[in-house]
């Protein structure tokens, strides 16, 4: 009998292949792999206040105070960022300056928190509190006479206090509190001859006071008050050493005020006689000793100041302009710049400010007409290789960015704009076009199979350096995620913002770059006030790909104002090039946008915009969209929540409305309205369902195999109340006095399907609703800590729904009509749980057909994105779970949330001031794509339940392939030498 074949040889080199195929399986992401799906974006904000700090030899730099309150340090040459602070929007930065040369001192809170950073790397040095009262224009001056400059000492002037602090150790020489009653010092400046500051200040609208004191002690030395007729605004400016300039309450004269003498003298200017065709609103800047400028929105006049004889008007700027504030060049000369819009470009000029006719540089320089007008220049100087004065200039945009020009070039440029943005929509890319010739097809061929051979090596940990690198390189190339088309996995999309300065900008999901950008001109409006502001940005037009040829677009939806009965302004854009298709003033208000559902035979989506007189107006206006909206009238309605007056309203539509011939307008009738007691609930946070959620299945499947039924209605509202004093900052209130309730309301009846209080809870709240369940996010101050709770809401009237025989002979009630007048049986389970952190933000994972498991994306106050997931805060959750309930996947209850620092998708990035996240469906359905966004930008993928559906980008080919030949090859010598093996054992 024949022996049988040998067999372990096989089975061990089988196992061994099998091992090495399992490990390019591995899910974890490593320290090389970061970046390759996910990107990072640091931003400043719109520059408000610059101070160079230019040294002979070593980096060159600018110390930059932003509208974002971000104090940060760029690099001269690249606009890299060297480091940066975001403060906290509490405490709000009002100015920035030098000190020592090591020094940045900043001054915040009104005057109240004077700090000082290390130049080199940004470290705190100290930090002091001072008193003061409140003031709307804090000083920072520091001294630098060479009499008391030594002593190292910073003045801070806030309200009537005025504090002499060391620049070294953060300790206070002096302090002085005026007596005058409503004093606001205005001004701050020292003798350049001896150790006498100066302190010019208004105290109601008509006393200009004048103090002189002792730089070292800050002892009174001089005290003078005197009533100007007609009062002041409160708007001052210094003209010279010894001149103020301060404008009038009718804002028609200016006051040109002596302080130097022995008391004080002044002399009256109309506006009118210098200026004659003066319109709008307008400020005053000082330039430079003995010459001011009077700016409105399109020009700029150069005063040039005579004592108080008066002022003449040295030059003028017909073109949006702006000019910077003085740059001593030496002792005796002292220099300005103007920046002023000609045509396509920007023309750079300097002058000295003691020949103000003459000029030292004029340079045109090319710029995109996108960026807006020149909002703010803050001028520097350099020594040339001819030992002659140079000139660069920082110049801040209209649209926020931040440009360098030296020479007639931009240097480098900052989308800061991106710090800002205020809403976010997605839009697909262009289908990829047929035909690929037969090169690219070997070309591609060969690079696919070097790439795969590199990473093989790579596995076996056989590559060198240089080959590392270019597998790094090559997993760039090949994901192709930059491509300007779109993928079969949804992953390449483009992000579009809308930024606080009224610019939409396209941002490429694979890198983060910029597409395309525009300056709306319908957003754009005065530097001084009455600007249009854009509040949303929504999908006009997403065509089918298949059917119609057209690109989609945008529509970005805003104010002509403020008030609330500002004319509503539309803007319709081109998503692939961000050409502005469309922009209309409307001819009614707008208090609030409701995006529709439906869509025309144009494929754009209709809209309803709510004036401030309860009439709802069509977009667009066709008689397509007209025909589709009467059809779905009946069914549609709408709430409204008026924080102010603490009431929720629903309403229906109806065709008439007062707007004579419109037939796009249709008035509305009050259905219901809840009225929260203002005594003891203010309305907190409202919170609906997405309009675009998928819902894969209603039913819920428990662990003894009965089914609930989710309460899917769209018209479901969350609605937070807090007590009046718990409406505070956390601490705010007592346990006793703070309570919050959380309510589930119908939208369309009003009625309230849930109810339920904490008592001893307080804000900030967050929530975020989701099919049937919502979590929201507050401070429980018995327990002093912060806790998540959620609240489940099932169906009962579909309780009955689990007989196959009603499912096949019909007879089951989910054929029957929905209505929400019919009073619904509804039950509800909640839960509530600690939770480690603040959060900033919350939203929730949206995937293509809402199968794969959701997690919440929670927005922490350590500006990280935490992804927990939704099984945590289920409110079936026990101690003790049973056998059923764990092979339901239930988790064992405990008090608190457990955090998994390889939860967080933003890895070890931070989001500078995070203000929301967002979540886009891929067409995979295991993945989404998360867009977080603040100061910074990150952006990432997310699987929730793991890439379930695909292969990863890591997954090696060439590996499988040679598992696969070596596993044929190891079959075929088995077989050899198991035949030989049998002959021989038959010839014994």
């Amino acid at each position: 009998m024949a022996a049988p074949p040998h067999h372990s040889l096989l089975i061990l080199l089988t196992g061994l292949l099998v091992v090495a195929f399992l490990s390019t399986l591995a899910a974890a992401i490593y320290e090389d792999q970061v970046g390759l799906a996910d990107w990072h974006q640091k931003y400043i904000g719109k520059v408000k206040q610059a101070v160079y700090h230019s040294q002979k030899s070593g980096r060159r730099r600018v110390v930059v105070l932003t509208e974002e309150n971000v104090i940060s340090s760029l690099d001269l040459r690249s606009g890299d960022i060297f480091w940066r602070h975001v403060i906290d929007k509490n405490d709000p930065l009002d100015q920035l300056s030098l000190s020592l040369g090591k020094y940045v001192l900043s001054l915040s809170s009104g005057g109240t928190i004077l700090r000082a950073w290390n130049l080199p790397d940004g470290q705190m040095i100290w930090e002091t509190n001072l008193q003061t009262s409140t003031s709307s224009n804090p000083q920072l001056h520091v001294l630098s006479n060479n009499k008391v400059a030594k002593d190292n000492l910073v003045l801070i002037s806030a309200g009537r206090w005025m504090y002499a602090v060391s620049s070294i150790d953060g300790s206070i020489s002096w302090e002085k509190e005026f007596s005058l009653d409503g004093l606001e010092i205005k001004q701050v400046l020292q003798s350049p001859e001896s150790d006498i500051v100066y302190a010019i200040g208004i105290a109601g609208s008509s006393k200009l006071a004048l103090y002189h004191l002792s730089a070292k002690t800050g002892e009174i030395l001089k005290d003078i008050q005197e009533s100007l007729p007609g009062g002041l605004c409160g708007e001052t400016v210094l003209g010279s050493d010894n001149l103020l300039v301060a404008l009038n309450k009718a804002r028609s004269s200016l006051f040109l005020i002596d302080f130097k003498g022995d008391r004080i003298s002044y002399n009256k200017v109309h506006i009118s006689d210098l200026v004659q065709d003066l319109s709008g609103t307008f400020k005053l800047q000082t330039v430079s000793n003995g010459v001011i400028a009077l700016q409105t929105f399109s020009t700029i006049s150069l005063l040039k100041l005579k004592g108080t004889d008066g002022l003449e008007v040295v030059q003028r700027f017909d073109q949006p302009a702006a000019v910077s504030d003085a740059l001593t060049i030496s002792e005796k000369d002292d220099a300005f710049a103007i920046m002023q819009h000609v045509g396509s470009q920007i023309e750079f000029i300097v002058k000295f400010t003691n020949d103000v006719s003459s000029e030292i540089i004029r340079e045109n320089v090319n710029i995109d007409q996108h960026r807006g007008n020149v909002e703010k220049v803050f001028l520097n100087s350099y020594i040339r290789t001819d030992k002659s004065h140079g000139f660069r200039a920082l110049v801040v945009m209209e649209d926020h960015s931040l440009l360098l020009i030296q020479q007639g070039e931009v240097v480098w440029s900052r989308e800061d704009g991106l710090a800002s943005i205020v809403d976010v929509t997605t839009s697909e890319l262009p289908v990829e076009k047929d035909g690929v010739s037969v090169a690219d097809v070997e070309h591609n061929l060969f690079e696919w199979l070097k790439g795969h051979m590199l990473k093989l090596k790579g596995t076996l940990m056989l590559a060198n350096a240089d080959e590392v690198a270019a597998i790094q390189a090559l997993r760039l190339k090949s994901s192709e995620k930059n491509k300007m088309t779109r993928d079969h996995n949804g992953f390449r999309k483009l992000l579009i913002v809308l930024t606080k300065a009224g610019k939409v900008m396209a941002l490429h999901t694979g890198d983060g770059r910029i597409i395309w950008s525009n300056l709306l001109p319908s957003f754009r409006g005065s530097r001084f006030g009455g600007m249009p502001s854009a509040l949303r940005i929504y999908q006009w037009q997403v065509p089918h790909h298949s059917i119609m040829r057209e690109n989609p677009s945008v529509l970005v939806v805003g104010k002509s104002g403020a008030e609330s009965s500002a004319p509503g302004v539309f803007s319709i854009l081109d998503s692939y090039s961000g050409e502005e298709l469309n922009s209309m003033r409307l001819d009614h208000s707008l208090v609030q946008i409701i995006p529709l559902t439906l869509k025309d035979l144009s494929e754009q989506r209709l809209h309803l915009i709510v004036d401030s007189n309860s009439n709802a107006h069509l977009y667009p206006k066709s008689p397509d969209s007209l025909n589709a909206f009467l059809h779905e009238m009946s069914n549609l309605y709408f709430y409204s929540v008026d924080i102010q007056t603490n009431v929720i309203r629903g309403y229906s539509l109806h065709k008439s409305c007062d707007v004579k011939g419109d037939e796009y307008c249709f008035s509305t009738k009050e259905l219901w309205s809840i009225i929260f007691p203002s005594d003891s609930e203010r309305i907190a946070i409202t919170e609906t369902r997405k309009m675009n959620e998928v819902v894969h299945t209603q039913a819920k499947i428990i662990g003894d195999h009965d089914v609930m039924y989710k309460y899917l209605s769209k018209n479901l509202v969350f609605v937070a109340t807090v007590s009046p004093k718990a409406a505070g900052n956390i601490g705010s209130a007592l346990p006793e006095e703070a309570s919050l309730v959380a309510y589930l309301i119908d939208a369309v009846t009003g009625r309230i399907l849930h109810r339920v209080t904490h008592h001893g809870a307080q804000g900030p709240v967050h929530a975020v609703l989701s099919e049937n369940w919502v979590v929201y996010h507050y401070f429980n101050l018995r327990a002093h800590r912060f806790e998540m709770a959620v609240i489940e809401i099932y169906d009962q009237s579909r309780a009955d729904n689990k007989d196959v025989m009603k499912l096949i002979v019909g007879k089951h009630n989910l054929s029957a009509p929905i209505t929400s007048f019919a009073r619904p049986e509804v039950a509800v389970k909640s839960q509530s749980y600690f939770f480690t952190h603040s959060v900033k933000a919350m939203s929730v994972t949206q995937t293509a057909k809402g199968i794969t498991s959701k997690q919440l994306l929670i927005g922490t106050i350590g500006d990280q994105v935490l992804a927990l997931d939704k099984r945590y805060l289920d409110p079936r959750r026990s101690a003790n779970p049973t056998q059923q309930e764990k092979e339901e996947g239930i988790i064992p209850l405990t008090d608190s949330l457990p955090i998994n620092p390889q939860s967080f998708v933003t890895h070890s990035h931070q989001v500078e001031a995070l203000r929301g996240i967002v979540s886009i469906p891929a067409k995979l359905e295991s993945t989404t794509l998360v867009f977080t966004y603040g100061v910074d930008l990150f952006y990432t993928q997310l699987a929730p339940s793991r890439t379930y559906d695909s292969l990863t980008d890591e997954f090696s080919y060439a590996l499988l392939l040679i598992t696969i030949v070596v596993l044929v090859a190891a079959i075929i010598f088995t077989w050899i030498w198991s035949e030989k093996k049998e002959l021989r054992d038959k010839w014994r």
